[in-house]
């Protein structure tokens, strides 16, 4: 799957290797916020695209009665623009950046509530929807921009189909890490083993895809989500070295892959000081 968590550049990345350590796959700088859906947990919206919408890849979000609605901040960042193009275009819009060269815009809003560098968390309501600008009904139009460029929208990791008018039920601020381990893994993969953390810090899994003979290993983050933090996961087949994923994430480590068919493995993973590390087990 597609590595949407939240990076903090390492400045020790290059020291990595020095010390044994090995990333698995580290994103690059420019790798997208875990875009939620903009409407508050438990809302389902109509997601509509089509083509020649301008931009394009842009998304209307569509409901009966949505006029009024709170419309909330898809990922954490800061507030760059409040405008008002009147009857035309946009009308009332916001745009927030996140950070890498991801913004996110909001517009035929019916209402404005923050400010020009004002911070917000995910979730945090900005306006709500209307149909203000050169709409012919209300919805909330939504743009993911990466360096100016509007993006293939994604939802909390979940392609928007295009084109077409699919439903999305919005995890926004409905507490707990989006993500789970089936998630991190891919498709084929199942959880075969599980370790809590002290402290409730978090959950490291093993997951094996019986395919492929494969073995995945992710930490996610119970504490500081959605702000970058140290999280490793790690994972060894006997024999072999050990791979790990360490840095400062947002919601989790990982994935690390080995195929280790009748091997046993050893793996774990740590959020902060809180670690666990397996014997070799699983040995197929």
């Amino acid at each position: 799957m597609s590595r949407l968590r939240r990076l903090a550049l390492l400045a020790a990345a290059a020291a990595l290797p020095a010390l044994g350590l090995t990333l698995a796959g580290q994103a690059t700088a420019s790798a997208a916020p875990n875009f939620q859906v903009p409407f508050k947990c438990g809302v389902t919206v109509t997601a509509a695209t089509f083509s020649g919408h301008s931009p394009a890849y842009s998304v209307d979000f569509q409901k009966d009665g949505i006029t009024g609605m709170p419309v909330l901040a898809a990922a954490s960042g800061t507030v760059t623009r409040v405008a008002d193009e009147g009857s035309t275009s946009y009308g009332k819009w916001i745009e927030v950046d996140h950070g890498g060269g991801w913004r996110t815009r909001y517009a035929h809003l019916s209402a404005q509530e923050v400010s020009v560098g004002q911070s917000v968390a995910g979730g945090k309501q900005l306006g709500k929807a209307g149909a203000t600008g050169g709409v012919t009904g209300p919805h909330l139009h939504f743009e993911e921009r990466l360096d100016g460029v509007v993006q293939k929208a994604k939802l909390n990791g979940v392609a928007v189909p295009y084109y077409g008018h699919t439903s999305f039920t919005s995890k926004n601020g409905c507490g707990g890490n989006p993500y789970s381990a089936e998630e991190v893994c891919g498709d084929g993969f199942s959880v075969v083993d599980q370790q809590a953390l002290a402290n409730s810090s978090g959950t490291a899994y093993l997951l094996y895809n019986a395919s492929t003979k494969a073995n995945c290993v992710t930490t996610l983050k119970a504490t500081s989500l959605g702000t970058a933090s140290p999280v490793a996961a790690f994972l060894e087949v006997e024999g072999g070295t050990r791979t790990t994923d360490s840095g400062s994430f947002t919601y989790y480590a990982g994935p690390v892959k080995k195929t280790a068919d009748s091997t046993c493995v050893k793996w774990g993973g740590s959020v902060g000081a809180n670690s666990y590390e397996s014997g070799f087990e699983h040995c197929g």
